[in-house]
């Protein structure tokens, strides 16, 4: 059974949906995942605010209330923000995306080892992104909650080693998926693909690709890892 935060929409729809394919029952838990998510017998939908311990806690429990169980944790919900010098970025808005990325990862991931503990391959997969590893200006809160992500699943994957619970983490690039394939303009995914060495974005079904692999029990040597998706712009 795998949960996938942020699994409503964009990216999170199209692992839901892999995960889905690999045979688990996945849960959707997201910000009103009720009305938005494609539920069905096997893909429950749990609304959760990833900011909220407390709305976290209750995601988990009802989770088990169905399930009795929890093997794959995929902490992909994440917002970007707007784009600000750091002395005019606007502190609600850089405190609200560390809230989401980071504190969101952490409130997910400490409500659900408990069970993941339980399991026989429990597995917790990261969505990071490049901006935490390279640093993208006017992006500093995005970058930085990406940077923390990448941190915590080092740091997780360490504690629970000896529990047989594999942590390890996505780095993507530009992705073709929400809001860089519904608004950008043509000019804006030319800029895209222009930074991506194999000339082109990746696809979010390719991405998912990736995840469904570190959630099952095939990714068995891994933990504290981080996978590139960037279209090769880790080798430059």
């Amino acid at each position: 059974m795998a949960v996938v935060t942020g699994g409503a929409g964009g990216l999170g729809t199209a692992m839901v949906r892999r995960l889905h394919d690999e045979g688990l029952d996945v849960v959707v838990a997201d910000l009103d995942a009720v009305a938005r998510a494609e539920a069905t017998e096997r893909v429950m939908a749990v609304d959760v605010d990833v900011t909220d311990p407390e709305s976290v806690e209750a995601m988990a429990a009802a989770v088990l209330r169905r399930h009795d169980h929890i093997d794959v944790l995929v902490n992909n919900a994440g917002i970007a923000g707007p784009s600000a010098p750091v002395d005019a970025y606007p502190v609600a808005d850089w405190h609200r995306v560390v809230a989401v990325n980071l504190f969101g990862t952490f409130h997910c991931t400490r409500a659900c080892l408990p069970a993941l503990r339980r399991s026989d391959a429990g597995r917790i997969v990261n969505i990071a992104s490049v901006a935490g590893k390279d640093g993208n200006a006017e992006m500093s809160a995005y970058s930085a909650s990406k940077a923390g992500i990448i941190g915590f699943t080092r740091s997780v994957a360490k504690e629970v080693l000896d529990a047989g619970v594999l942590v390890n983490c996505v780095i993507p690039g530009v992705v073709d998926a929400g809001l860089t394939h519904h608004t950008a303009t043509a000019a804006e995914r030319a800029l895209f693909v222009s930074r991506v060495p194999l000339g082109r974005m990746g696809r979010p079904e390719e991405l998912a690709e990736l995840v469904a692999w570190l959630a099952s029990p095939r990714c068995s040597f891994s933990t504290g890892a981080l996978f590139d998706f960037t279209g090769g712009r880790a080798v430059y």
